[in-house]
């Protein structure tokens, strides 16, 4: 073991190492100081207030101000993105303003924009009003001077277009209306307006129901559309004019006018005052036009030198109610006018945060500087991993499974290569591979732009994990070389097969087979087997056994990982009592399985790993025979079975007085396995009882005040602060718990080993499904395609191939072994070590405003 210990540290390995801080810190300062630490963004604060509400708290008017000031931003980006300006950051008209002159410019700029709204909406309603009175004196000045003009004409004409009813005097209304006299003597009255389109059937229906038929009912199409004042969308109107008689029917009508939302317009009967009051209207209309016009051009104006200025203004009002979000975190001391409060911090920043510090006490003027020291915890600190574009998004992979504890073994240093190869391993085809490279070297030629954009969600993932997809397409092309499929079709890239056919028309490859004539291919699958006879069995051979040694591998690997961690962690319990027996019982078992497997391609041997690794259980004593492998494997057998399981009485009855010794060991190793925890456990308890005991001492005699310990106050008491650091709650040692823990993580690692082993057979399954089902695309599809000679039906089966290729292989399929590596990684390899139970270092930076919403 000393060769691991003398291993370089790893930078990723482990979580950064982290403190925590105390600040005392000026009321003027305050502020200032905050906001600088917010442009580091290295140092996470602890909520010291958690017992307030919002409105409890000490600068929650400052945070009022801010949302007000927030509200009015939104409010300006809502008639930026309605009225479709489009607006640049300015950076040359940029100015430095403090928070005092942005709310009152704020304000100015809404009241401006709210007078320019209001106006422009009684323009625009005014301009409507004449619009629709316009329409209707072209409408329905065609309607009266048609009546006119046909006032002498016969009964039987005008009964097409009247309602049948008649009144009193046995005259329908229409029938008195053409009578020779006025129709003020005659009584006849109208009212015309114009109504939406969508309304007018039911409105004629309910006005025919009303009057009881007494009525006369015309409308024509207005021509134009006209603006809806309800919706402020153009809808298609039309223009009516209804002939009544009586004051009761007027009332009626008006009454069903406005409940149908109908503007009513009066028109006069007169041709020369129709024409008069038409052409007053045009001009005003023609007025009105201008006036909208130069009111829009004036509110556009005003709209584009705010969005030139909002960007800046918005980040500026989240850094502010950002710092003073924070500030209520921090206790307030009103007698000595300062703020105390409490954060981790990863300990490389602690001289920039300091440097900081120091900075925001000069730039205040603050004659009092703020006080910044390390504190004692007996609290689990955050884990914080330093990461950049390429290591980000495996660090999300692992994170979405559970956040590491402090400084525990981080799996994405090893996912980096593992999850992207077992995804190759179930996706391996080149020319997929070079679809999947091709897509993420856009990604990542084009991250910047992309970058600064608001993406969809498939978008976004997709350029997240670009650099993932960068390596799973390489992985995926140097498996794809390694089974010799591009698109399902091999290729002669290393050289010549090293097999042919038994004779020349190769009519007997699906029977009889080939023949070996020269050396083996010199990479990869020979493309000669692609159709032959031993084809699919030997492919289901090959992944089989290689999903076996990864499996295997990986598996060893996170066994090991728990070796550093607890090496690491100075636990010599978790190394003798977890770590040795998980070594010797997966290896006796499967570890053999897979020195077999090498065994056997090594030497090119016959033997039948199933037969052996059963009959290894059931008769460890018999002939091997032709499954021998090596020299001395009956006896390492026999000693492997003793280790691992005693099943059947006649087998212990073999037994030699060695190997009843061997069986003892096996029952003291489980044993140890059992109660491994129970040790370390009640270890643990009394070393943390006696830490904690350690942190109360050293509390009560190196100074009594927590909050103010340099300052030397002591108005608050250690036991009596929930919200202090070090107090922290420690619940007994059960030992009923613990062992039903532990022999619950006993059996799920001994049946684990098994399941987890035949988990990566899953590698396999999906190699050989991708395989399959591209050749069915490609023999089905594409070549079947090409057997006829019509040109549009080969065009066809080009495009159903290459429709399918693309949604079925390249994004079912990579979501498919992608979900399958993710299982891999989180239960099969992370599940041998990885807690995944702290929680994530949260700073507070003001990187992370320009991504969050409101």
């Amino acid at each position: 073991m000393k060769f691991f210990d003398d291993l370089a540290p790893m930078d990723h390995f482990r979580s950064e190492d982290m403190s925590l801080v105390q600040l005392i810190m000026p009321v003027e300062s305050a502020q200032l100081a905050v906001s600088y630490l917010g442009e580091i963004g290295l140092l996470q604060f602890k909520d010291l207030n958690e017992e307030k509400s919002p409105f409890q708290r000490t600068f929650v008017n400052q945070v009022k101000r801010c949302g007000e000031m927030s509200r009015k931003l939104r409010f300006f980006a809502d008639q930026i993105s309605k009225a479709g300006v489009t607006t640049y950051p300015d950076s040359a008209s940029e100015e430095v303003i403090d928070l005092e002159q942005l709310e009152i410019r704020l304000s100015e700029h809404e009241v401006e924009l709210l007078e320019m709204n209001r106006n422009s909406e009684k323009l625009q309603q005014t301009y409507n009003e004449l619009l629709e009175f316009k329409l209707v004196l072209l409408k329905a000045g065609r309607f009266l001077g048609s009546a006119q003009n046909h006032a002498v004409m016969a009964e039987t004409e005008l009964v097409e277009n009247n309602y049948s009813m008649k009144d009193e005097d046995g005259l329908s209304l229409l029938e008195q209306s053409i009578q020779p006299e006025p129709s003020n003597m005659a009584g006849l009255r109208f009212i015309s307006g114009i109504i939406c389109q969508s309304k007018e059937l039911t409105f004629e229906r309910m006005l025919f129901r009303a009057t009881r038929g007494n009525m006369f009912f015309n409308q024509a199409p207005a021509g134009e559309q006209v603006m809806d004042p309800v919706s402020g969308e153009k809808v298609h109107k039309t223009v009516f004019v209804v002939f009544f008689s009586g004051e009761q029917a007027k009332s009626k009508i008006l009454k069903i006018c406005q409940a149908f939302g109908a503007s009513c317009y009066p028109v006069p009967e007169e041709n020369n005052k129709q024409k008069q009051l038409a052409h007053e209207v045009s001009l005003r209309l023609s007025e009105l036009e201008v006036t909208l016009d130069a009111g829009m051009r004036h509110r556009n104006k005003a709209l584009a030198s705010i969005g030139s200025q909002l960007w800046n203004w918005t980040i500026m009002v989240k850094k502010e109610k950002a710092v003073y979000d924070t500030l209520n975190m921090l206790n307030f001391d009103v007698t000595k006018k300062c703020l105390v409060g409490e954060g981790w911090c990863p300990t490389f920043a602690k001289p920039q945060i300091k440097e900081a510090l120091h900075h925001a006490t000069i730039h205040s003027n603050s004659q009092v500087g703020i006080i910044f020291h390390d504190m004692d915890s007996s609290e689990s600190p955050p884990t914080y991993f330093r990461t950049n574009r390429f290591t980000n998004a495996f660090q999300e992979i692992v994170d979405a499974y559970g956040v590491a504890r402090f400084q525990e073994a981080n799996p994405a240093v090893y996912s980096v290569i593992t999850f992207p190869f077992l995804f190759a391993v179930m996706f391996g085809d080149w020319g997929h591979g070079l679809c999947l490279l091709l897509g993420s070297l856009v990604l990542i030629l084009h991250e910047k732009k992309l970058g600064s954009q608001k993406l969809g969600s498939f978008m976004e993932m997709a350029y997240g994990g670009r650099y993932v997809l960068l390596l799973m397409a390489l992985f995926s092309i140097y498996c794809g070389l390694l089974y010799n499929e591009f698109f399902s079709v091999p290729f002669y890239i290393f050289g010549e097969s090293a097999y042919k056919c038994r004779n020349a028309d190769c009519s007997d490859v699906h029977t009889v087979g080939l023949i070996k004539y020269r050396d083996p291919y010199p990479f990869g699958v020979d493309p000669k087997w692609r159709g032959s006879r031993s084809e699919l069995p030997f492919l289901n051979s090959l992944k089989m056994k290689m999903s076996i040694l990864l499996g295997v591998s990986q598996m060893n690997l996170g066994i090991i990982l728990s070796y550093f961690d607890a090496k690491f962690h100075a636990n010599p319990l978790d190394i003798q009592y977890q770590f040795i027996p998980q070594m010797i019982f997966l290896n006796s078992l499967f570890g053999y399985l897979a020195l077999l497997i090498v065994i056997k391609w090594c030497t090119g041997s016959q033997a039948d790993l199933y037969h052996v690794m059963i009959y290894m259980f059931l008769e460890p004593f018999g002939n091997l025979g032709e499954n021998q492998l090596f020299w001395g494997q009956k006896e390492l057998q026999v000693t492997l079975c003793i280790h691992l399981l005693y099943r059947e009485m006649d087998v212990f009855s073999m037994c030699s007085t060695t190997e009843i010794l061997l069986l003892v060991l096996v029952i003291i190793e489980v044993c140890l396995i059992l109660y491994a925890d129970i040790i370390i456990d009640s270890g643990h308890s009394g070393s943390s009882l006696d830490a904690f005991s350690k942190t109360i001492y050293l509390e009560e005699t190196t100074d009594r005040g927590r909050t103010y310990g340099i300052l030397g106050t002591s108005e608050m008491d250690v036991d009596h602060e929930p919200d202090s650091a070090r107090h922290q709650h420690h619940e007994d040692f059960n030992f009923s718990e613990v062992f039903v823990h532990q022999m619950i993580h006993s059996i799920e690692f001994v049946l684990g080993a098994v399941s987890n082993t035949a988990s990566y057979l899953r590698l396999w399954a999906l190699s050989l499904a991708h395989s399959e089902l591209s050749t069915v695309f490609y023999e089905k599809l594409l070549l079947l395609a090409w057997g006829y000679d019509s040109i549009v039906i080969r065009i066809t089966g080009l495009v159903v191939f290459a429709f399918a290729t693309a949604f079925v292989l390249l994004m079912m399929e990579t979501l498919s072994a992608l979900l399958h590596a993710l299982r891999l990684h989180w239960v099969e390899f992370m599940g041998k070590f990885y807690h995944g139970d702290g929680y994530k270092f949260k700073p507070f930076s003001f990187k992370l405003l320009a991504d969050e919403e409101d």
